[in-house]
């Protein structure tokens, strides 16, 4: 048999791929949240939609899921359910970013059965001071105060949770801080 004859195995044909896939993906999220803060969260309070006051400081010592979106984002709407499920069991803070009025956000929200706690970015400070640039983006903060995660775009509901339960146990730990 010649050195030409000699075929590879198919396995790494698909590890190969596999690769090239993961690379694309990484290479997307990186360029995706370029733009995004990590270490220390920055201070997130406003009024909620019921005249609640909502803080990320309020939920120090927990996990949090802090999470930018829109009502004309069709992600989000795919993802709402997931959020609101994630509700349940984890803090989440949402922050919709757009000049929406109270009253027709409020509608909107009870349409869709959502109850999660939302901040509205009327001229988009919130989003800026974050580097959003892009909805949905997701921060998982740990109960220190870190932003352990970023996300943009869509993330699975398992996904976040995984996340959220890494910032809690793991990513909070003593060794897991960053250098200052």
């Amino acid at each position: 048999m010649s050195a030409t004859q000699i075929k590879t195995p198919h396995w790494r044909h698909g590890l190969i791929e596999a690769l090239v896939l993961f690379a694309v993906l990484l290479g997307v999220h990186l360029y995706q949240t370029r733009d995004a803060i990590d270490g220390r969260a920055p201070p997130l309070a406003g009024v909620g939609l019921h005249g609640e006051a909502l803080s990320l400081e309020a939920l120090r010592g927990k996990a949090v899921l802090v999470q930018f979106w829109a009502t004309w984002c069709p992600v989000c709407r795919v993802q709402e359910d997931s959020i609101q499920t994630l509700s349940e069991d984890w803090p989440v803070l949402s922050i919709a970013l757009e000049d929406t009025p109270p009253e027709t956000l409020r509608a909107y929200m009870n349409k869709a059965g959502l109850s999660f706690p939302v901040l509205r970015d009327i001229d988009g400070t919130l989003a800026a001071r974050f580097g959003v640039r892009g909805t949905p983006t997701a921060f998982i903060v740990d109960p220190a105060g870190q932003i352990r995660f970023t996300e943009v775009g869509y993330t699975t509901g398992w996904g976040l949770r995984l996340r959220l339960w890494w910032a809690a146990t793991i990513g909070s730990s003593p060794a897991a801080e960053p250098a200052r």
